[in-house]
């Protein structure tokens, strides 16, 4: 009886135990989404805030080839989470260079059209900054279920991995000032 009791118990903790796990690698996969969602409509206003400042500032041609390649390769970033880390940061900086170029420009400054798409990008980013600690908050909880124990013994049986954070590598453009020479 007692065995009986004792064996449905360790049952309900490994049913309890995998549930979890499914749930975690979800809600992983779920912030992962989130972070696409808000990219795709930061590539979408980038180009509409490239030519409007393009009117304004025809002479700096090679800030708005760098920002399209630097878009071109954020959009074609593959599934490696550090290679679509530093090319989203690489975006960034170019991004960071064009709104530089803003400031020399008082009219472009003042263009009601400019400074929506502005508002909208620097509003996209920061959701884009949340979007990035839910997924690494949810990756953390994951990770340390599959290293912690009993739940180590249950990842390895049913193949759960951990997952990687999405971070700033440590030689990022985006954590070096942008240079905009005029």
């Amino acid at each position: 009886m007692y065995l009986l009791i004792i064996l449905g118990a360790i049952v309900l903790l490994l049913i309890f135990i995998f549930n979890r796990f499914v749930s975690l690698r979800n809600r992983v996969k779920e912030a992962w989404a989130d972070i696409e969602v808000q990219l795709k409509r930061r590539y979408d206003l980038i180009p509409n805030l490239v030519n409007t400042v393009k009117g304004y500032a025809t002479h700096e041609s090679s800030v708005f080839e760098n920002i399209t390649k630097a878009r071109s390769l954020a959009m074609g970033a593959g599934g490696n989470l550090a290679e679509k880390g530093q090319a989203e940061n690489m975006l960034t900086g170019a991004l960071k260079s064009v709104f530089a170029i803003a400031e020399a420009y008082p009219d472009l400054k003042a263009n009601q059209n400019f400074l929506s798409l502005q508002n909208e990008l620097s509003d996209t980013e920061n959701k884009i900054q949340a979007a990035r600690r839910f997924y690494n908050t949810n990756v953390r909880d994951l990770n340390i279920s599959i290293e912690s124990f009993p739940g180590n013994l249950i990842a390895g049986v049913f193949n759960f991995s951990k997952m990687e954070f999405f971070d700033l590598p440590d030689n990022d453009v985006a954590q070096n000032p942008v240079k905009v020479k005029f």
